[in-house]
């Protein structure tokens, strides 16, 4: 095991850790948040991570969110894809913090459980707890009022490095599907597509490309500290592994580095794991310190930036990346369509699990599931057994 250096590190003022890390996709600026849970209170930060240095430019409190279902969670935050403007839910209102202090908060619409901005930045998109309509809602980022519904989303947005395609999760208790879409649709809503992947269960964490455009992570689940890489755009299986069964690991653990498939992870002993996806290698990194790494993520020059249980953050410098062009997302969308604005989105799904390629009509006919199948497919097969049965 080896030693990683920092460039530059911190501790936060009160020693309250740091949870999540969310850096600027273009602008050297980071923004941590972590949850002071006997003030009722989440602590926002905001650093300056520019010229190898960090530098705290504010903090300021945010309610501690609450979901549909009563448990406590940190508040969703995004940046501007372009400005140096960060928004952060505080129960009914949008707070928003620019480098020339913090600007006009906005309505938040009720019970905002994850907040992205469209590639563009000309959109808002909130994800709201499912109704009788099933949608998300579209605001205008200057007012905050809702511009559109689109169809249902959770969890978060992960943006390909084209900025032509989006990554979110549409989550149920019986399987996942982490669905594709474009920007660009009515009132600038997601405009989602037909081909899909479907996880195991729910619980998942946000979507994650790689900088290069040709891997996709995915955390999770609500059960099980599991780990899936996928190739884009083939959507192929490259890996997937337990990482742990008896331990709780931190939730926003993985960050890709500058160099292509190389998949870093920030484990609960306080040490880093460099994955090589396509390789299946891993390689251990002690230091700087030895907390347990409570979140992890890369800045827009792909420097690592850690946080540990002790309150401190480290930036990590980054070894010069490889030139790699982005995929062209045009390889994906010819083989997909944009899902219909009416009816169930399973029904309209083409989808995969990274080895096996489903549709509504192939997924009906399954009444055969073996032990060692995922449990959304023996789900489905007794599902149609019983169906079967009642129709004779």
């Amino acid at each position: 095991m080896t030693d990683l250096a920092a460039a530059a590190h911190l501790l936060t003022g009160d020693g309250l850790p740091v949870e999540l890390l969310a850096c600027h996709p273009r602008l050297p600026l980071a923004a941590g948040v972590g949850a002071d849970r006997e003030a009722d209170r989440s602590r926002v930060r905001v650093w300056d991570c520019s010229g190898g240095r960090l530098r705290e430019l504010a903090s300021f409190d945010v309610a501690v969110f609450t979901s549909p279902w009563g448990d406590r969670r940190l508040p969703p935050l995004a940046w501007h894809p372009d400005e140096p403007l960060l928004t952060v839910v505080d129960e009914g209102l949008l707070r928003r913090w620019t480098p020339d202090g913090r600007a006009e908060p906005l309505p938040a619409p009720a019970g905002c459980k994850a907040l992205a901005y469209s590639p563009d930045g000309r959109a808002l998109w909130a994800s709201v707890p499912r109704g009788d309509d099933d949608t998300s809602a579209v605001l205008d980022p200057a007012t905050g009022a809702v511009t559109a519904a689109a169809r249902h989303w959770d969890t978060g947005v992960g943006v390909h490095p084209s900025g032509e395609l989006v990554a979110t999760l549409v989550s149920d208790q019986g399987a996942t599907f982490c669905v594709f879409a474009r920007p660009g649709g009515p009132g600038g809503a997601m405009r989602q597509q037909q081909r899909a992947l479907i996880l195991d269960v729910d619980g998942y964490g946000t979507p994650l490309f790689s900088p290069d455009g040709r891997y996709l992570a995915v955390r999770g689940n609500a059960y099980v500290e599991t780990l899936n890489v996928f190739a884009f755009p083939s959507l192929r299986k490259v890996l997937h592994t337990v990482l742990a069964r008896d331990e709780e690991w931190p939730r926003h653990n993985l960050a890709f580095g500058p160099q292509p498939g190389v998949l870093w992870i920030g484990t609960p002993g306080g040490t880093l794991i460099a994955l090589d996806a396509e390789a299946r290698e891993a390689v251990e990194h002690g230091g700087p310190g030895d907390a347990a790494v409570t979140a992890l993520t890369a800045t827009a020059a792909g420097e690592l930036l850690v946080a540990r249980a002790d309150g401190s953050l480290a930036l990590l410098p980054s070894a010069p990346a490889a030139d790699a062009p982005h995929p062209d997302v045009a390889a994906f969308l010819a083989g997909t369509g944009d899902v219909p604005a009416d009816g169930d989105l399973d029904d309209h799904l083409d989808f995969t699990d990274g080895e096996h390629d489903w549709d509504s009509g192939k997924l009906a006919e399954v009444t055969d599931a073996s032990p060692g199948d995922p449990t959304w497919l023996q789900l489905r097969a007794h599902i149609n057994r019983f169906a079967a049965q009642h129709t004779d």
